[in-house]
């Protein structure tokens, strides 16, 4: 099981390095290097969440019917890092207009190697290596995994930019991710196999959508949905958040990185596993609801400061409820997968978690960035700079979250229960 163990973190580590790089780097290459505009930000977000979603509905579908995750794991990581490498050549094409739309392309291009990797195939992976017993702890692997992804992202992206620009930063980036997915990916011991769907793959898509499915697989639904709504909500601040901390409050790239990094290391790293554990030994939904309450109430205390100890602070907190939210909520929806349809499920998380999280909440954000924001010229170019409403904005619309949580009710396992 060690091994297991240091697989699913390897994998997990390293794909949520590619995304805490996808999320939030390629937003702030767009707006300082090609076009410093949030709607086109929020385009490329958007975009790449649609292709997410179908990506890994279709390759877990896939994978399923091959009966193995391996192959999608060690050949797809590969793939995903070299992916990454290519992306800031997007700033060679001119005029800005092509440059920002080959950006997106080559975005797009990425996410579909990530999705089939992770986001259907390792979400299902974990699904099947771990029960009802220890998937609240495995889970927190992967949310430690994050949570040091981001850390390493944050803590040395803005060293590595400054001093050696995008370029070196994301061929960086794009070999960490290759490397650290071969480790994972040769480590891995599959099973047997999960069982192999029966119908063909339309057939199993479609199948899913069937009254009769949906009655069957009500709870996961609602707990998708519970997912979907923090996420977008998350999102309606997130691509824009170092944008907003460089330019409206102008603290410089480096010092904004290291004061994420130092929430991150107090809110989000010594979180991690005590909200594994708490979810495994109080129930999913009792870490869920209160972790909802503490992320409205931390967001909006962040949007009202402006020194960086209370940003910090407030910044703790909130990565600290997003933590414990995202470790119970992602091991809830585990245990509710269908065992023959794992992978297939995990792209529904995603289209739950990416295309209805990371389609309205960006293009939210960047209406109330674009309506309430400051005008300012960067570099010759007109800019517009997002304010703390995008916080404040995202603080309500969590709330939401609270209305299909509670419309679930927790089933206890049954002895020997994956």
């Amino acid at each position: 099981m060690k091994r297991t163990w240091v697989s699913l973190f390897l994998l997990g580590f390293a794909g949520q390095i590619a995304w805490a790089v996808e999320n939030q780097f390629f937003n702030i290459f767009m707006f300082d290097k090609i076009i410093p505009n949030p709607l086109y930000v929020s385009l490329m977000v958007a975009l790449s969440a649609i292709v997410a979603t179908l990506t890994s509905i279709v390759m877990g579908a896939f994978g399923d019917r091959i009966g193995r995750r391996r192959p999608f794991l060690l050949y797809g990581y590969i793939v995903w890092g070299v992916s990454i490498t290519v992306v800031p050549m997007a700033e060679w094409a001119r005029p800005a207009l092509l440059a920002a739309w080959i950006l997106i392309a080559l975005d797009c291009l990425m996410t579909f190697f990530g999705s089939t990797a992770f986001d259907a195939n390792y979400n299902a992976y974990l699904a099947e290596a771990t029960d009802r017993s220890n998937r609240g702890r495995g889970q927190a692997l992967l949310t430690l995994g994050t949570m040091l992804a981001i850390l390493i992202v944050y803590g040395a992206s803005g060293v590595v930019v400054s001093r050696y620009g995008y370029f070196v930063f994301f061929c960086a980036v794009g070999a960490l991710v290759l490397v650290l997915g071969l480790a994972g990916g040769i480590l891995i011991e599959e099973k047997a196999g999960p069982p192999q769907a029966r119908a063909g793959l339309w057939e199993s898509i479609r199948g899913t959508f069937t009254r009769e499915s949906i009655t069957r697989n009500r709870d996961f639904f609602m707990v998708l949905l519970a997912m979907g709504l923090w996420g977008m909500a998350f999102e309606v601040f997130f691509p824009f958040l170092l944008i907003y901390l460089n330019h409206f409050l102008e603290i410089p790239i480096d010092r904004s990185s290291l004061l994420i990094f130092v929430s991150i290391l107090v809110g989000g790293i010594m979180a991690a596993y005590p909200s594994g554990w708490l979810a495994d030994r109080y129930g999913r939904k009792s870490v869920s609801v209160a972790s909802v309450f503490i992320i409205s109430v931390s967001l909006y205390l962040f949007s009202q400061s402006r020194e960086v100890v209370w940003l910090a602070v407030f910044g703790a907190l909130w990565i600290g409820a997003q933590t414990a939210f995202t470790t119970a909520t992602g091991a809830w929806s585990k245990d509710l997968y269908p065992s023959d349809k794992r992978g297939q499920f995990s792209g529904y998380m995603t289209m739950f978690t990416v295309a209805f999280t990371m389609v309205p909440g960006p293009l939210i954000g960047g209406l109330i960035a674009h309506t309430w924001g400051v005008r300012r010229v960067i570099e010759g170019r007109e800019a517009v700079i997002p304010t703390g409403a995008i916080f404040g904005a995202s603080a309500i619309l969590v709330l939401l979250t609270l209305i299909p949580l509670y419309a679930v009710t927790e089933r206890k396992p049954n002895a020997g229960e994956a």
